[in-house]
């Protein structure tokens, strides 16, 4: 892994939960952040690789992965996210426009890593607890990334290592 998860934590999630209400910063959030983050980009591309096509960028931005038209759009919409999306943008210096958020995604994790947060705010269930086991959290993540492929090989191993960082 190119960027390791204390950098993370201490670089993208941490400054992105310091500009979002007290009640979104819990560890339960840094281990799905972390999670996510693993899962989606391994915290390696900030932007979705294309197989067989090295150069080209896929439609995701970020760490978090996000597309236009459903992450960032999803989360500029919610009626729970979408105040506190404006105010997150407003303290991030982009305007809010779809398409300014999605290319920024590629560059401000702090955006990316609060807009990551924004979308798990705006999911019907409660977070997985910090000690919840690996089900419950890939559930949540597939819920929530509703991600196409989805590689469930992985996330434990993933899920162990964020739960392991955010404890230690």
């Amino acid at each position: 892994m190119s960027i390791t998860l204390d950098a993370i934590l201490h670089t993208a999630i941490n400054p992105a939960l310091l500009l979002l209400p007290r009640a979104m910063d819990s560890d339960a959030a840094r281990v799905m952040l972390l999670a996510i983050g693993l899962q989606e980009s391994r915290f390696e591309w900030r932007f979705q690789k294309i197989s067989g096509k090295p150069y080209d960028k896929g439609p995701a931005r970020g760490f978090w992965q996000f597309e236009r038209p459903g992450g960032v759009a999803g989360v500029m919409s919610h009626l729970q996210t979408h105040a506190l999306a404006i105010e997150l943008c407003q303290k991030r210096g982009v305007a809010f426009d779809s398409a300014l958020i999605h290319a920024r995604l590629e560059f401000d994790d702090v955006l990316a890593a609060g807009f990551a947060r924004l979308l798990l705010w705006a999911d019907a269930k409660p977070l997985p607890a910090v000690d919840a086991d690996h089900e419950s959290a890939w559930r949540c993540y597939l819920r929530n990334w509703r991600p196409g492929k989805p590689h469930r090989e992985f996330w434990d191993g993933y899920h162990t290592q964020a739960r392991g960082q955010v404890m230690s």
